[in-house]
C-alpha cells in the first residue's frame, strides 16, 4: 500500500494539466478551426517567405536575409505550441510530462527571446541602409548576416537554458493546471515547491536585460533614422527611406504590444476572467508568425513582384 501511495504521488508530481477554455470545453472544435487556420497559415506564410529568399536572386539581400532569419524564427514560434494546442482542443489530450513539458517551455521562450533580437538586428539594418547608403553592401554582406543569425541563435538558447534545468530538478507538490495549453516558465514554477528564487529573479532580469535592451536598441536606430531623414532635402526621398521602415515598424509592433498586453493581464488581471488570460496567450504566440508574412508581403515591393513570379511561372507550367 505504502509503495503504491509514493507512486502515484511520484506520478502526480511529474504531469502537468494544460488547460483549454475552461466553460467551453463543449466548444473546444468549433474555437480551434480560426485557431488551426491561423496556424496553417502562418506556417505556409513564412515557409513562402522562405521559398522566395532562397530562390528569387533579386531577393539576395541583406534586408531579405534577416527576413528569413525572422521567419525561421516564427516558424519555431509555431512549431513550439501547435502540437499541444491543437492536441488539447481537437483530442482533449491535457496531461503533459515534465520532460516535454520543459523543452516546450524551453523552445518557446528561446524563439521570443530571438524574435525580439532578430528585430533590432532588422533595424539595424535599416539603419546602415539609410544612414550609409553607400556602405551598406560592404558592411552587412551575406556571411556576416549568416553569422549574426547563428549569434542570435545561440544567444536565446543560452539566455533560457539555465532556468530550464532548474525547472527539471524542482519538486512540484502543488496540483493545479497550467493556465494555457501549452507550457510555460512562469506557470511550473507556480506549481513548484522548492525555492524559485532563482528562477523568478533570472527570468525577470533576462526579461529587462535582453527584451528591454532589444527595445530600446530599437527606438534608438529609429531615433537616428528619423534624424538622418529629416536631414534630407527631398520630400519624395524622405518618403522612399521611410516607406523601407514600415514593414519593420509593423512587425515590431505586432510583436511586442500583444506581449505588453498579455503582461499587463497578468499582473492587473487578476479577477478577470481566465478566458481573457488564454485568448490573449494565444494571440501573442500566434499573431506574430501570422502577420509578419501579410506585412511583409503587402507592405514590400519586391515579396510582391517575386510572389506574382513565382505565381506565373506556376500557371505557365
Amino acid at each position: 500500500m505504502k509503495m503504491s501511495t509514493v507512486s502515484s504521488a511520484n506520478l502526480s508530481f511529474s504531469t502537468f494539466l494544460l488547460t483549454g477554455f475552461p466553460g467551453l470545453e463543449w466548444a473546444h472544435h468549433w474555437i480551434s478551426l480560426p485557431i488551426f487556420v491561423g496556424y496553417l497559415m502562418a506556417l505556409l506564410g513564412n515557409s513562402t517567405i522562405l521559398h522566395l529568399v532562397r530562390t528569387d536572386r533579386s531577393l539576395h539581400q541583406p534586408m531579405y536575409y534577416f527576413l528569413a532569419i525572422l521567419a525561421v524564427t516564427d516558424l519555431g514560434l509555431c512549431m513550439s505550441t501547435l502540437p499541444s494546442v491543437l492536441g488539447v482542443l481537437w483530442f482533449d489530450a491535457r496531461k503533459v510530462g515534465l520532460v516535454p513539458c520543459v523543452l516546450q517551455q524551453h523552445f518557446l521562450h528561446s524563439f521570443s527571446f530571438m524574435e525580439s533580437a532578430v528585430l533590432f538586428v532588422m533595424a539595424l539594418d535599416r539603419l546602415v541602409a539609410i544612414r550609409f547608403p553607400l556602405r551598406y553592401a560592404s558592411v552587412l554582406t551575406g556571411p556576416r548576416v549568416a553569422l549574426a543569425g547563428v549569434v542570435l541563435a545561440m544567444r536565446s538558447a543560452t539566455i533560457t537554458a539555465a532556468p530550464s534545468l532548474h525547472l527539471l530538478n524542482f519538486n512540484y507538490c502543488r496540483r493545479g493546471a497550467l493556465s494555457h495549453a501549452y507550457c510555460l516558465h512562469q506557470d511550473m514554477i507556480r506549481l513548484a515547491c522548492s525555492d524559485t528564487h532563482f528562477n523568478r529573479l533570472y527570468g525577470l532580469c533576462m526579461i529587462m536585460l535582453a527584451m528591454g535592451s532589444d527595445v530600446l536598441f530599437i527606438l534608438l536606430s529609429y531615433t537616428i533614422i528619423l534624424y538622418t531623414v529629416l536631414a534630407i532635402a527631398s520630400t519624395r526621398e524622405r518618403f522612399k527611406a521611410l516607406n523601407t521602415c514600415v514593414s519593420h515598424i509593423l512587425a515590431v509592433l505586432c510583436f511586442y504590444v500583444p506581449m505588453l498586453g498579455l503582461s499587463i493581464v497578468h499582473r492587473f488581471g487578476h479577477h478577470t476572467s481566465p478566458l481573457v488570460h488564454i485568448l490573449m496567450g494565444t494571440v501573442s504566440v500566434l499573431f506574430p508568425p501570422l502577420m509578419n508574412p501579410v506585412i511583409y508581403s503587402i507592405k514590400t515591393q519586391q515579396i510582391r513582384r517575386a510572389i506574382l513570379k513565382a505565381v506565373s511561372l506556376g500557371k505557365i507550367q
